[in-house]
Protein backbone atom coordinates (compact mmCIF):
# COMPACT_ATOMS: atom_id res chain seq x y z
CA UNK A 1 0.00 0.00 0.00
CA UNK A 2 1.22 3.39 -1.12
CA UNK A 3 1.65 5.60 1.79
CA UNK A 4 2.42 9.02 0.30
CA UNK A 5 1.10 10.98 -2.41
CA UNK A 6 4.99 11.16 -4.30
CA UNK A 7 4.32 7.18 -4.65
CA UNK A 8 0.55 7.99 -5.79
CA UNK A 9 0.50 10.55 -7.95
CA UNK A 10 3.83 10.66 -8.93
CA UNK A 11 3.42 8.95 -12.45
CA UNK A 12 0.16 9.62 -13.13
CA UNK A 13 -0.95 12.53 -15.24
CA UNK A 14 -4.90 11.93 -15.47
CA UNK A 15 -6.99 10.80 -12.20
CA UNK A 16 -10.76 10.44 -12.84
CA UNK A 17 -13.14 11.94 -10.38
CA UNK A 18 -16.25 10.35 -9.91
CA UNK A 19 -18.67 12.94 -8.11
CA UNK A 20 -22.40 12.77 -7.94
CA UNK A 21 -22.70 8.99 -8.94
CA UNK A 22 -24.60 6.23 -7.55
CA UNK A 23 -22.92 3.07 -6.55
CA UNK A 24 -23.31 1.21 -9.54
CA UNK A 25 -22.85 4.24 -12.21
CA UNK A 26 -19.61 5.34 -9.81
CA UNK A 27 -18.25 1.35 -10.24
CA UNK A 28 -18.78 1.48 -14.03
CA UNK A 29 -17.00 4.23 -14.86
CA UNK A 30 -14.24 4.06 -12.54
CA UNK A 31 -13.82 0.55 -14.71
CA UNK A 32 -14.12 2.76 -17.60
CA UNK A 33 -11.30 4.95 -15.91
CA UNK A 34 -9.30 1.55 -15.21
CA UNK A 35 -9.32 0.27 -18.67
CA UNK A 36 -8.44 3.10 -19.73
CA UNK A 37 -4.72 3.28 -18.13
CA UNK A 38 -5.81 6.13 -15.61
CA UNK A 39 -4.82 4.86 -12.29
CA UNK A 40 -5.83 7.23 -9.98
CA UNK A 41 -9.31 7.60 -9.18
CA UNK A 42 -11.33 9.81 -6.53
CA UNK A 43 -14.63 9.95 -5.10
CA UNK A 44 -15.67 12.83 -3.41
CA UNK A 45 -18.02 12.19 -0.32
CA UNK A 46 -19.18 15.80 0.39
CA UNK A 47 -22.58 14.37 1.38
CA UNK A 48 -23.19 11.28 3.25
CA UNK A 49 -25.42 9.91 0.63
CA UNK A 50 -22.39 9.89 -1.60
CA UNK A 51 -20.49 7.28 0.81
CA UNK A 52 -21.69 4.21 -0.19
CA UNK A 53 -20.03 5.10 -3.66
CA UNK A 54 -17.00 5.76 -1.85
CA UNK A 55 -17.41 2.65 -0.52
CA UNK A 56 -18.29 0.35 -3.72
CA UNK A 57 -15.57 1.75 -5.99
CA UNK A 58 -12.99 1.16 -3.13
CA UNK A 59 -14.29 -2.26 -3.16
CA UNK A 60 -14.28 -2.70 -6.83
CA UNK A 61 -10.86 -1.40 -6.62
CA UNK A 62 -9.45 -3.88 -4.37
CA UNK A 63 -10.57 -6.86 -6.48
CA UNK A 64 -8.36 -4.85 -9.22
CA UNK A 65 -5.65 -4.09 -7.54
CA UNK A 66 -6.35 -0.42 -7.97
CA UNK A 67 -6.35 2.00 -5.09
CA UNK A 68 -9.35 4.92 -4.58
CA UNK A 69 -9.72 8.25 -3.01
CA UNK A 70 -11.84 10.45 -0.79
CA UNK A 71 -13.01 13.68 -2.23
CA UNK A 72 -14.09 16.76 -0.83
CA UNK A 73 -12.70 16.50 2.55
CA UNK A 74 -13.43 19.32 4.53
CA UNK A 75 -13.95 18.11 8.33
CA UNK A 76 -12.45 15.53 10.45
CA UNK A 77 -15.13 13.42 10.56
CA UNK A 78 -14.80 12.61 7.14
CA UNK A 79 -10.86 11.80 7.22
CA UNK A 80 -12.20 9.19 9.75
CA UNK A 81 -14.93 7.43 7.27
CA UNK A 82 -12.47 7.61 4.35
CA UNK A 83 -10.02 5.62 6.50
CA UNK A 84 -12.68 3.37 8.00
CA UNK A 85 -13.14 2.38 4.43
CA UNK A 86 -10.03 1.84 3.44
CA UNK A 87 -9.17 5.19 0.58
CA UNK A 88 -5.74 5.32 -0.22
CA UNK A 89 -6.01 9.52 -0.18
CA UNK A 90 -8.15 11.94 0.48
CA UNK A 91 -8.41 15.22 -1.06
CA UNK A 92 -9.63 18.54 -0.08
CA UNK A 93 -11.41 21.55 -1.57
CA UNK A 94 -8.90 24.07 0.54
CA UNK A 95 -6.32 23.97 3.37
CA UNK A 96 -7.53 23.53 6.75
CA UNK A 97 -5.21 22.36 9.71
CA UNK A 98 -7.34 20.51 11.33
CA UNK A 99 -8.12 17.80 8.50
CA UNK A 100 -4.96 18.13 7.44
CA UNK A 101 -3.65 17.12 11.14
CA UNK A 102 -5.72 14.23 11.36
CA UNK A 103 -5.24 12.80 7.78
CA UNK A 104 -1.25 12.67 8.75
CA UNK A 105 -2.39 10.70 12.02
CA UNK A 106 -4.77 8.10 10.67
CA UNK A 107 -1.70 7.57 8.02
CA UNK A 108 -4.24 8.76 4.96
CA UNK A 109 -2.46 10.90 2.47
CA UNK A 110 -3.68 14.04 2.00
CA UNK A 111 -3.81 16.25 -1.38
CA UNK A 112 -4.82 20.23 0.28
CA UNK A 113 -6.55 22.78 -1.58
CA UNK A 114 -5.32 26.30 -2.65
CA UNK A 115 -5.79 29.14 -5.13
CA UNK A 116 -3.10 31.54 -3.90
CA UNK A 117 0.50 31.99 -3.22
CA UNK A 118 -0.50 32.14 0.56
CA UNK A 119 -2.15 29.19 0.71
CA UNK A 120 0.67 27.50 -1.01
CA UNK A 121 3.27 29.11 1.42
CA UNK A 122 1.28 27.34 4.43
CA UNK A 123 1.16 24.49 2.95
CA UNK A 124 4.31 23.52 2.34
CA UNK A 125 4.66 25.24 5.78
CA UNK A 126 2.32 21.82 7.02
CA UNK A 127 4.48 19.78 5.13
CA UNK A 128 2.84 19.04 1.86
CA UNK A 129 4.68 19.12 -1.43
CA UNK A 130 1.40 18.22 -3.38
CA UNK A 131 -1.38 20.13 -3.79
CA UNK A 132 -4.34 20.60 -5.51
CA UNK A 133 -4.81 23.89 -7.33
CA UNK A 134 -8.91 24.66 -7.33
CA UNK A 135 -10.14 26.00 -9.53
CA UNK A 136 -7.48 25.41 -12.06
CA UNK A 137 -9.97 26.38 -15.26
CA UNK A 138 -10.27 29.77 -13.29
CA UNK A 139 -6.56 30.18 -12.46
CA UNK A 140 -5.37 29.99 -16.30
CA UNK A 141 -2.45 27.69 -17.17
CA UNK A 142 -0.63 30.95 -16.62
CA UNK A 143 -0.88 31.11 -13.33
CA UNK A 144 0.45 27.51 -12.53
CA UNK A 145 3.69 28.84 -14.85
CA UNK A 146 4.12 31.96 -12.23
CA UNK A 147 3.94 30.08 -9.21
CA UNK A 148 6.28 27.37 -10.52
CA UNK A 149 8.94 30.50 -9.93
CA UNK A 150 8.77 31.04 -6.15
CA UNK A 151 7.19 27.45 -5.37
CA UNK A 152 9.80 25.27 -7.90
CA UNK A 153 9.34 22.26 -5.67
CA UNK A 154 6.07 22.18 -5.27
CA UNK A 155 3.62 19.95 -7.48
CA UNK A 156 0.16 20.70 -8.40
CA UNK A 157 -2.97 18.54 -8.99
CA UNK A 158 -5.41 21.11 -11.13
CA UNK A 159 -8.94 20.24 -10.69
CA UNK A 160 -12.36 22.00 -11.70
CA UNK A 161 -12.79 22.50 -15.67
CA UNK A 162 -10.55 20.04 -16.76
CA UNK A 163 -11.09 17.71 -19.69
CA UNK A 164 -9.43 16.30 -22.73
CA UNK A 165 -9.23 19.23 -24.68
CA UNK A 166 -7.50 21.34 -22.10
CA UNK A 167 -5.50 18.86 -19.91
CA UNK A 168 -2.25 19.38 -22.55
CA UNK A 169 -2.14 23.12 -21.76
CA UNK A 170 -2.11 22.53 -18.15
CA UNK A 171 0.42 19.68 -18.14
CA UNK A 172 2.74 22.10 -20.54
CA UNK A 173 2.57 24.91 -18.02
CA UNK A 174 4.03 22.54 -15.03
CA UNK A 175 0.95 21.02 -13.73
CA UNK A 176 1.90 17.35 -12.53
CA UNK A 177 -1.71 15.94 -12.69
CA UNK A 178 -5.00 16.91 -14.30
CA UNK A 179 -7.98 15.67 -12.34
CA UNK A 180 -10.78 15.08 -14.89
CA UNK A 181 -14.59 14.08 -13.89
CA UNK A 182 -17.44 14.30 -16.80
CA UNK A 183 -14.76 13.74 -19.53
CA UNK A 184 -14.69 10.20 -18.49
CA UNK A 185 -18.56 9.60 -19.78
CA UNK A 186 -17.52 11.60 -23.36
CA UNK A 187 -17.19 9.36 -26.01
CA UNK A 188 -15.28 11.85 -27.66
CA UNK A 189 -13.00 12.59 -24.94
CA UNK A 190 -11.92 9.02 -23.91
CA UNK A 191 -9.20 9.14 -27.35
CA UNK A 192 -7.89 11.98 -26.44
CA UNK A 193 -7.52 11.04 -22.70
CA UNK A 194 -6.07 7.83 -23.96
CA UNK A 195 -3.44 9.67 -26.12
CA UNK A 196 -2.44 11.69 -23.32
CA UNK A 197 -1.87 8.64 -21.14
CA UNK A 198 0.24 7.35 -23.86
CA UNK A 199 2.43 10.23 -24.63
CA UNK A 200 6.33 10.24 -22.90
CA UNK A 201 6.42 12.67 -19.32
CA UNK A 202 8.91 15.26 -19.46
Amino acid sequence: MANDIETLLGESPIMAILRNMTPDAAVALAHRAWDLGIDLVEVPIQTPDAVPSLEAVIRAGAERGKLVGSGTIVTVEQVEVSKRLGAAFSVAPGLNRDVAEASTRLAVPHLPGIATATEIQDAVGMGFTWVKAFPAAVLGTSWFATMRGPFPNVRFVATGGMDAGNARAFLAAGVSTVAVGAALADPNQVDLLAEILAEPRS
